[in-house]
């Protein structure tokens, strides 16, 4: 349609519409004029938007709400009635209208409602019955669950290898306390947990009277350096335990004469209170029975001073005591007359193959104590060194039976690499950067050391073999094997032949052991190599050979 078009149709629809107004309204012909001109406007504004005005929504009743009558009853004008009055809604008019819930007026009132009640109770009942049911199942689960033994009672030297350095000038190419400082991280490798150092105090051999408990020998060092090396030694999380033993270097015995021996008590107690406030952690005495027996008083107050802990010190310190005794019933009666938190013995006796022995000395020892009290050691400052009393080829053997007993493991300096005895007991230490250390030898002491550091490691992170269980389930003349097992973890199967030839280890599988296991560590790596698996029912082991398994907790 073209604009002549529309004008006229809108002209004769004006004239319709003036047809049918009141009389009066036709008789204006000044409102006849401005409707015309008003309509001419109108029209033109269609005109221009059009296409615009093709897009809106038209409403349902054909017109807009201010377009009806008046309530006067007014009839509209002539303009109203006979233009198409085409006007773009506004903006906010266009906006699709959005549902935004109920009001808290509108809320109150459906929550009121007995339809409402009802779902909620429902609800209610089906959360409850939810809640309940999952609790139950909780319940139900942790009863069926095998329970978890609590931690037993632990002492720190039970934590690792007591490493014993009864003379310190051999120890170091210094000789002295500072060469003992300068090595603690080399013994934190190998996780020592205890470091048993001396004895370094004044002790003219046989002399009582000349005996300075609180006196540092001159050649081994200065207090100023003691303080260092306590001080760098706990800074690696070892404690330091100190030898008193009174006459270390004489021939009369540890404690002189017995006519000396209350004097000398008497004057070990202020030591005991001067050497605690330096820091020590423990302190270890030679020959306790014998000063325990002439004078127990003393004993007891020299047992409280070390024992006891103090507010400054709440820590608890070792008392370690040591005997020439080598039965089992014999040591098992001292530790316990002589309240020693440990007893270093000769129970082991290095050399004695007799496993079946050796086995009955663990056991009545095991059954009578807390294995918090017990300590094993194989040579020592007096004994000597392991691998001059057993061989070279079994030191390994008797490392994996040392580092696997329940109990502490006193180890002496040196048997770590296999040192060897020469024209004495206390030879030099030899360390990786000694130019004797080459060739053969070098290797030799560096796969000694390598065991025992793995072994030592093993046993200071895995429950079973640092507290656990002591289980004999084999022995001869010339074998052994015993489990370590403790609640739900890991058990480990330790098993050791000293026959000059290969063993088959017989193993009652009645004891509820898988038939196989995996092997963690041994003596001989090509035989049994690491993380191989073995027939438990099968196990074979060169002469002079050992080895350490495991198995899962099966339920």
């Amino acid at each position: 349609m073209n604009t002549e078009e529309t004008n006229v149709d809108l002209k004769d629809a004006a004239d319709e519409t003036k047809d049918a107004e009141p009389k009066e309204a036709a008789e204006d012909p000044a409102q006849v004029s401005a409707d015309a001109d008003a309509t001419e406007a109108d029209v033109s504004e269609a005109d221009l938007d059009q296409e615009e005005q093709e897009k809106l929504p038209m409403t349902g009743g054909g017109g807009r709400a201010e377009d009806a009558p008046s309530a006067g009853g007014e009839a509209p004008s002539a303009a109203e009635n006979g233009a198409v009055k085409l006007k773009m809604p506004e903006e906010e008019e266009a906006e699709e209208v959005k549902f935004t819930g109920l009001n808290k007026e509108e809320l109150l009132r459906v929550a009121g409602t007995p339809g409402w009640v009802r779902t909620r109770w429902a609800l209610l009942v089906v959360f409850w019955l939810g809640w309940l049911g999952m609790l139950g199942g909780a319940v139900l689960i942790i009863l069926q669950a095998p329970r978890c033994r609590d931690l037993p009672d632990t002492a720190w030297w039970n934590g690792g290898p007591l490493y014993q350095i009864g003379n310190i000038q051999t120890f170091t190419g210094t000789g002295d306390l500072k060469g003992v400082e300068q090595k603690v991280g080399s013994l934190s490798q190998l996780k020592v947990r205890g470091l048993l150092l001396g004895p370094i105090h004044v002790a003219p051999p046989d002399e009582a009277m000349s005996l300075r408990f609180e006196e540092i020998s001159s050649e081994l060092g200065t207090l100023e350096q003691f303080r260092s090396l306590v001080q760098a030694a706990h800074k690696k999380g070892i404690f330091v335990v100190l030898d008193l033993t009174p006459n270390y270097r004489g021939s009369s015995g540890p404690w002189f004469s017995n006519i000396s021996v209350t004097n000398v008590a008497e004057r070990l107690k202020s030591a005991l209170v001067f050497w605690m406030n330096e820091g020590v952690d423990g302190v270890q005495l030679a020959g306790v029975e014998r000063v325990a027996s002439v004078v127990p008083s003393l004993w007891l107050d020299i047992r409280a001073i070390v024992q006891n802990g103090t507010e400054e010190r709440p820590d608890k310190r070792v008392l370690i005591g040591v005997t020439e005794r080598s039965a089992a019933e014999e040591v098992s009666e001292l530790l316990s007359s002589t309240g020693v938190d440990l007893l270093v013995s000769r129970v082991l006796r290095p050399g004695n193959t007799d496993a079946g022995e050796l086995a009955r000395s663990v056991q009545l020892l095991y059954s009578s104590h807390s294995q918090t009290r017990l300590a094993w050691s194989l040579g020592g400052p007096a004994e000597g060194h392991l691998a001059s009393l057993v061989g070279s080829a079994l030191v390994r053997l008797h490392t994996l039976l040392l580092l696997t007993l329940p109990g502490a493991p006193v180890v002496n300096y040196g048997d770590e690499i296999g040192l060897m005895d020469q024209d004495t007991k206390f030879p030099r230490m030899l360390w990786d950067s000694d130019e004797e250390l080459n060739g053969t030898l070098q290797e030799e002491h560096l796969e000694v050391r390598r065991f025992f550091g793995s072994l030592s490691e093993l046993r200071g992170k895995e429950r079973s073999l640092l507290y656990g269980d002591f289980l004999l389930l084999a022995n001869s003349s010339s074998s052994l094997v015993f489990l370590r097992v403790w609640d739900q973890s890991e058990r480990f199967l330790a098993a050791f032949n000293w026959a000059p030839e290969d063993a088959t280890i017989g193993i009652a599988m009645a004891t509820g052991l898988p038939p196989r296991a995996t092997v963690v560590l041994a003596t001989d790596g090509i035989a049994l190599p690491a993380d191989s698996s073995v027939d438990l029912r099968e196990l074979r082991l060169g002469p002079g050979q050992a080895a350490l398994l495991r198995f899962p907790y099966a339920g």
